[in-house]
Order: C-alpha cells, then sequence, then structure tokens
C-alpha cells in the first residue's frame, strides 16, 4: 500500500474517533439540558401570593347615648315624682294631727290579740278624714311591739291605708309613711324620707318642710283638689 493510501486512512480514523469522542462528551450535556427542561416543564408558573391590604381598627371610644325624652324631669311645675306619688297613691288616709289618747281595741275576733287604738285631734286633713276632728284608728298589735308606736301629745302626719274589713290600717310603707312634725308644725324628715325623696321637686334635700309645701307636694303627686281639706 502506498504512502498516501496510509494518510488517507489515518486521517479518516482520526475524524472518526474525534466523533465519538465528541459525542461522547455532549451526550451529557444534552441529558442534563432536556432534564432541566422536563423539570422546569412540571413546574406551573406561580405568581406571588397577593397581599391583602392591610386593614386598619379605630379606637373604641365610649359614646354617651341621651336619655330618652319621655322620662321624668326636675320641672318646678310637675308633679312630684316617684316615691311621694306612690305613697299618695296607696294611701286612704292622709293627715296630720296629735296623738290624745293610746289603748286596745275593746272587742276583737279571737283567738288574735285585741289591736291597739290610737286616737288622733286632726290638725290638718288632706284625703280621708277633716280638720278637728278626733279619728281613732286600729292598728295590728304586732306594728306596736315591732317598735311602731305612739306617744300621747306627739304630732305626726300619716298616710294610712284604707281600714281593712276587721277596720285595721297601718302606715303606708311601714316608715316611710310615718312622718314625725315638730313644735311648729313643720314635717321632719327621718334618713329615710331625705334618701327616698332626694328627687322630689319640692321636698328633695329638705331635712325639714313646712306643712304647706308639704301639703302642696302631697296634691301634685295625688291630683288632689287645691284647697283640699283643711
Amino acid at each position: 500500500m502506498s504512502g498516501s493510501c496510509w494518510r488517507l486512512l489515518a486521517a479518516f480514523s482520526l475524524i472518526f474517533v474525534t466523533l465519538i469522542l465528541v459525542s461522547m462528551i455532549a451526550t451529557p450535556l444534552l441529558a442534563g439540558q432536556d432534564a432541566a427542561v422536563d423539570r422546569s416543564a412540571t413546574l406551573s408558573p406561580t405568581l406571588p401570593p397577593k397581599r391583602s391590604p392591610p386593614t386598619y381598627s379605630a379606637p373604641i371610644v365610649p359614646v354617651r347615648i341621651p336619655l330618652p325624652p319621655n322620662l321624668p324631669r326636675r320641672y318646678p311645675g310637675n308633679p312630684s315624682p316617684g316615691v311621694l306619688r306612690q305613697l299618695v297613691r296607696a294611701a286612704g288616709i292622709i293627715f296630720s294631727g296629735r296623738v290624745t289618747f293610746i289603748g286596745q281595741a275593746a272587742s276583737f275576733a279571737r283567738p288574735y290579740r285585741a289591736p291597739t287604738a290610737i286616737t288622733f285631734q286632726v290638725e290638718h286633713a288632706i284625703r280621708g278624714t277633716s280638720k278637728g276632728k278626733r279619728l281613732t284608728i286600729h292598728e295590728w298589735a304586732g306594728l306596736w311591739t315591732s317598735g311602731e308606736r305612739y306617744r300621747v301629745g306627739q304630732h305626726v302626719l300619716l298616710f294610712l291605708y284604707s281600714p281593712s274589713k276587721l277596720g285595721l290600717t297601718s302606715p303606708v310603707a311601714g316608715g316611710m309613711g310615718r312622718f314625725p312634725m315638730d313644735s311648729r308644725g313643720q314635717i321632719v324628715m327621718t334618713a329615710q324620707h331625705l334618701e327616698s325623696l332626694a328627687e322630689d321637686p319640692i321636698l328633695g334635700g329638705k331635712s325639714v318642710v313646712p306643712y304647706a309645701d308639704f301639703a302642696m307636694a302631697v296634691r301634685r303627686s295625688g291630683g288632689e283638689r287645691s284647697g283640699g281639706e283643711e
């Protein structure tokens, strides 16, 4: 074989080896690219999550709600509200007077104890009696033993229940229906009265009340005629 043939054969051999080497190097690179393409293809394109707009909570501020317009208010011409009105409406007899006699009823149904009899000289009358009359009331004996007592010569103003079928009566709401009076004929307010009648437009805040003012408050509360039963 001539020298030119050998050279030609050597060239083809070199080209063949070169192609083999190139293919060996390129194959892993192409495989890596394909794998990367495959991985990127399997991943779905996602956008970053949208953030909700920031929310702001306003500070809590206490609100003063006005009172309804129909609630009682302290106007000079209005009737006396509350407790005094209840006393007046529950009472069948309202008067002031002086205690002249204390004893026991002459007869009473057994086995009950005889009630206490108290006689008053009526000095001022608002309801259920008249001025100048001698009025005798009968109270359940238990009231006397429980401490609700009178003494001869004592001046009081009373809100009394209407007498029962047995002829018994007592001050409305216990001590609330009984007002002491001083030597000048003024109404003396006890601690219980001061607290319960504090909102009354006429009596509120007064420890001593002239009879005329007290009678006015009573009449306004109960709708008594202006002249009363003096």
